[in-house]
């Protein structure tokens, strides 16, 4: 069977991030061509390309995914991931390939993945595009970041990273010192770029490091509140959504 290339439409960065590693982790051949988060970007994305296949959430930045096929001629199947099962009858009257109901599981993944396979030719030789794209499996990430305060410029390990936050729209890295620095990358850039073994996207706001945890609290609705050393500026509260996946990070049992 044909290397898939796959369109993400997903407007949560860290929904997005986890998608892409379970179908890269299903589908080692495949290509996402692109994350993009709002109907407007996706009709003009798609009046200028065709993927093979569009995994799509129905609640978007900007408003319901399916305001995009009134706009472009989606030829593309698309499987649907949302955490709504409200909309399940309108989506198989689109393109619907499937339609599948987050959080999202692998097993349900894989059979709608497999079910998409199966409408595709054989592929000649799956060797070579395994070593291709064996690259995505084994991410390099980064061991350092260069830090400006006024004047003085350093380097920053990433081993002595505690906390990385937003603040007023501006990102920021705290060291294990307690020292405060100014970083040109937005959260979702930088989640990217660290080991996730080493560091968790607690929310919006927050990515911890393994060694910056201290003491953790159950909070409501099974929230849990975190205190790091050196001391967060603002409380730290991982989501309900999020409580599950930050125990397994935490135990070495993250992915």
């Amino acid at each position: 069977m044909k290397s898939p290339q796959i369109l993400i439409i997903e407007d949560e960065p860290l929904a997005a991030v986890r998608l892409q590693g379970m179908i890269l982790e299903i589908l080692p051949q495949a290509r996402i061509l692109a994350t993009i988060d709002s109907v407007e970007e996706a009709a003009i994305w798609l009046g200028q390309n065709q993927p093979d296949l569009i995994m799509m959430d129905v609640q978007l930045a900007d408003g319901l995914c399916f305001n995009l096929f009134n706009r472009v001629d989606v030829q593309a199947p698309v499987i649907f991931t949302t955490a709504y099962d409200a909309y399940a009858l309108k989506a198989f009257r689109v393109q619907a390939l499937d339609y599948l109901l987050k959080p999202l599981k692998r097993n349900e993944l894989k059979e709608a993945l497999e079910r998409y396979q199966r409408m595709l030719p054989p592929l000649p030789d799956l060797t070579q595009i395994r070593e291709i794209y064996s690259g995505i499996q084994d991410p390099k990430y980064r061991d350092r970041y260069l830090v400006r305060l006024g004047t003085s410029i350093r380097v920053v390990d990433i081993r002595d990273i505690a906390l990385i936050y937003t603040e007023s729209k501006n990102t920021f890295l705290m060291t294990r010192e307690g020292r405060r620095f100014p970083l040109d990358y937005s959260l979702e850039a930088i989640e990217s770029q660290l080991d996730p073994a080493l560091f968790f996207r607690a929310n919006r706001q927050y990515i911890l490091s393994l060694s910056s945890i201290g003491e953790m609290h159950v909070h409501t609705k099974s929230r849990i509140r975190v205190t790091t050393d050196p001391a967060s500026p603002t409380p730290i509260i991982v989501s309900t959504e999020k409580s599950a996946e930050f125990k397994r990070w935490l135990a070495g049992k993250n992915g």
